[in-house]
């Protein structure tokens, strides 16, 4: 004790020396001014905290009984004012007691919510002092959670009680550290705390507005979007938001309650998508274009003439503006916005000037020699303007041309930055066992996969000759080969081994269904490879000398022979087997020297094709027995694979001509003879050309690299196939002139 001063000292005696509840109580007046003292150090309350004990200190705050005249609330207000100062110190805020004895300071302040609380006001208001102390550190956080304050809270902002939003405050502070986690499964609390705090967002004409504004923000980027967007059509609070955004932002206002609005802006759309934006009935495109153009400018506001550290202090609103800019090119990239010639303009201009902006930050940040010194906040915010970049890339195809080839080298090395701390995220989350915290610490790098979401840009970008040079001389292919097996294991999910003791338990039990967020990634990952197929297909065809003499495209191609027979026949991966069936083509065709007879896999790989192509047409499904039609597993996803499927038909003829052998696939497996069998039925003159050319080439190429084809052909109807669709090509192969 020795630091402790002489009073303190002589306050503890007498507390410890205390026979009776009463002496003890009169003491507790000593205390309540030593603690405010400038003497009573860390120690000293530490000290003081453990002679009064916290056993009496509830029991001061729980008593209801009236002893010597004196009421309860004078007890409580003792006990709390104590407590108060005790709390400030950050030791005591976390000590085990304090930490567990969190219910009786919310049983307190959940009293507002009573009638005839005016007596207790002081005594609330200290409860509420002591847990925004404790909600300060994260062991207290962490007590809060487990006891269910949020709910808590969000149940007295609901009811409007006294000193609301310092539950709110409280509230934020929870969330934004546990993020989705915190709100667990039922969305009910949220729905009805977001109605009530969104309806006096919406009715409150004072700066509170604009704290609001702040508040909900926080609110809406922490839920949990898996069970809150289901039933949001259902509650208040979209509306109501709408509302008030409509009508600041159509308002003269300054940058103090503009820069609130547009946050909360981004985090909604963010949420329940940018058609949130279209809710006005008479002119449902306002509302869209005012965003995005204030949006646009506040971008070039806040980037044009500015360094890279001055822009960075305005990072939070930067981003925000970027995800309404990024969400509105993908929404009007759908042709379901019907805008007029002039608004197209206004918003092409509008996009141009901030987009300009963003890629001379990004050519200041590329040109400064401490480039790759970044710190991890500043990187994410690089990697923010990179996103919305090859966002507007991916759909405007030839803007701003020599300055992107430029940014390419290091707008890549983000990107394979960014994927590889996102796929180290993702394993560790997969091997990280149950039960252990909800929060995890990654480096904010690991956040989101920049690579996956360059994937549409670069689509585009190696159809150009400058920009495939680029991405050939930096071997980005190998990444490209990385990211391609990554998402596979997403796609291709197992679930984890189950137990010896629990096999026969599992195996008499209905399989359980995926969880939303599985189901979710398994969905991006496939529209990933998808992406990536296209990119590979781009380079197969666009640089075959480097495809036919890589390592990297052979193993890409053994990669697909091996994985492409073991992908579920299920509707959904439909569009995922056609890409990867066409890419093996292709690089079969490429590599047609390197492939064995003998090889198993490269069997299993053909049937596979050999399928994607065969059950895409049929007369079966027609309601007119004699007429072709698309089959209904593939009329869902045409648009996406029509192209695909011609694409395959004309390269499995290539394939034919230079591997003669794999023709015993498409007779054994009685393919050839269903086509003249199927288009042998199809009535005359009404077989599309493109079709008719490609069933066309591919059987000539049948015939010309196995003989053995001509019987199968004709016994499948040949001659009337022939006849009905002059086909006279392969007509003068099977019968002569």
């Amino acid at each position: 004790m020795g630091d402790i001063s002489e009073p303190i000292k002589k306050c503890i005696l007498i507390l410890k020396a205390a026979k009776s509840d009463t002496e003890k109580f009169a003491a507790l007046f000593m205390v309540t001014k030593l603690v405010k003292s400038k003497d009573c150090n860390s120690q000293a309350k530490k000290a003081l905290f453990e002679a009064i004990g916290f056993k009496f200190l509830k029991k001061l705050l729980t008593s209801n009984s009236v002893e010597d005249d004196c009421p309860p609330s004078v007890y409580k207000s003792v006990a709390l004012s104590i407590l108060t100062c005790f709390c400030n110190d950050p030791e005591l805020a976390t000590h085990p007691e304090m930490l567990k004895n969190i219910p009786v300071f919310l049983e307190i302040v959940q009293r507002s919510e009573n009638e005839d609380y005016d007596d207790d006001l002081i005594i609330i208001s200290e409860a509420y002092t002591c847990l925004q102390c404790i909600s300060e550190h994260e062991a207290g956080q962490k007590a809060l959670i487990e006891v269910g304050a949020i709910t808590k809270m969000s149940e007295i902002y609901s009811h409007q009680s006294f000193q609301t939003d310092e539950a709110l405050n409280i509230l934020v502070k929870l969330v934004s550290r546990y993020g989705p986690a915190a709100w667990g499964d039922d969305p009910k609390p949220f729905h009805a705390l977001v109605n009530k705090i969104a309806l006096d967002f919406a009715t409150d004409q004072s700066e509170r507005k604009f704290e609001l504004a702040t508040i909900l923000s926080a609110l809406l980027y922490s839920c949990n979007k898996t069970t809150v967007i289901p039933g949001s059509g259902e509650e208040t609070w979209p509306m109501s938001i709408y509302k008030a955004l409509h009508d600041i932002l159509t308002s003269k206002i300054g940058k103090n309650q503009r820069d609130p609005a547009l946050k909360l802006a981004a985090n909604i759309v963010d949420l329940l998508g940018i058609e949130w934006t279209l809710n006005d009935e008479e002119n449902p495109k306002k509302f869209f274009l005012l965003l995005q153009q204030l949006c646009a400018i506040e971008v070039r506001m806040q980037l044009e003439d500015r360094s890279f550290k001055q822009a960075y202090a305005n990072a939070d609103l930067v981003t925000a503006c970027f995800i309404v800019l990024e969400l509105s090119i993908n929404y009007m990239a759908t042709d379901q916005l019907d805008l007029e010639q002039k608004e197209k303009q206004s918003v092409y201009t509008g996009l141009k000037g901030a987009f300009n902006a963003v890629v001379s930050m990004l050519t200041k940040v590329h040109n400064d020699k401490n480039r790759d010194k970044l710190p991890d906040a500043e990187k994410v915010y690089v990697c923010a303007m990179v996103r919305v970049l090859v966002a507007w890339i991916a759909q405007e195809t030839t803007a701003m041309r020599d300055q992107v080839y430029t940014l390419l080298p290091f707008m890549f090395t983000l990107a394979n930055d960014s994927f590889h701390a996102y796929r180290a995220r993702k394993l560790a989350e997969k091997n990280k066992s149950e039960g252990e915290p909800m929060d995890t610490d990654t480096t904010l790098m690991g956040q989101i996969d920049l690579l996956r979401l360059m994937l549409p840009a670069l689509c585009h970008l190696v159809v150009e000759d400058k920009a495939r040079t680029i991405v050939l001389n930096l071997k980005q292919e190998d990444i490209l080969y990385e990211a391609m097996n990554f998402h596979w294991s997403i796609v291709h999910y197992k679930k984890p081994p189950v137990p010896k003791s629990e096999r026969l338990k599992v195996k008499n039990t209905p399989a359980p269904e995926l969880d939303p967020q599985v189901l979710e990634d398994m969905k991006d990952s496939r529209a990933a490879m998808v992406s990536l197929c296209n990119i590979f297909m781009n380079l197969t065809v666009l640089a075959p000398k480097v495809v036919e003499t890589s390592l990297l495209f052979n193993t890409l191609l053994k990669f697909i022979f091996n994985n492409l027979p073991e992908l579920k026949d299920i509707p959904e991966n439909l569009v995922l087997h056609g890409h990867l069936a066409v890419l093996g083509l292709l690089l079969l065709k490429q590599q047609s020297n390197k492939v064995k007879k003998n090889d198993f896999s490269i069997c299993r790989y053909i049937q596979s094709t050999i399928r994607f192509l065969w059950d895409a047409y049929n007369i079966d499904e027609s309601n007119d027995p004699s007429a072709l039609v698309v089959s209904m597993s593939y009329k869902e996803h045409w648009n996406e694979i029509a192209d695909l499927w011609f694409l395959g038909m004309q390269t499995m003829s290539g394939v034919l001509t230079m591997v003669p052998w794999i023709s015993e696939f498409a007779i054994e497996s009685g393919w050839a003879q269903g086509i003249a069998e199927m288009l042998a039925k199809v009535k005359v003159g009404t077989l599309p050309p493109n079709v008719k050319s490609a069933f066309e080439d591919f059987l000539c190429r049948l015939v010309d690299s196995n003989e053995s084809a001509i019987p199968v052909l004709k016994k499948g109807g040949a001659l009337k196939m022939c006849r009905n669709h002059r086909l006279m090509d392969l007509g003068k192969k099977l019968f002569g002139d």
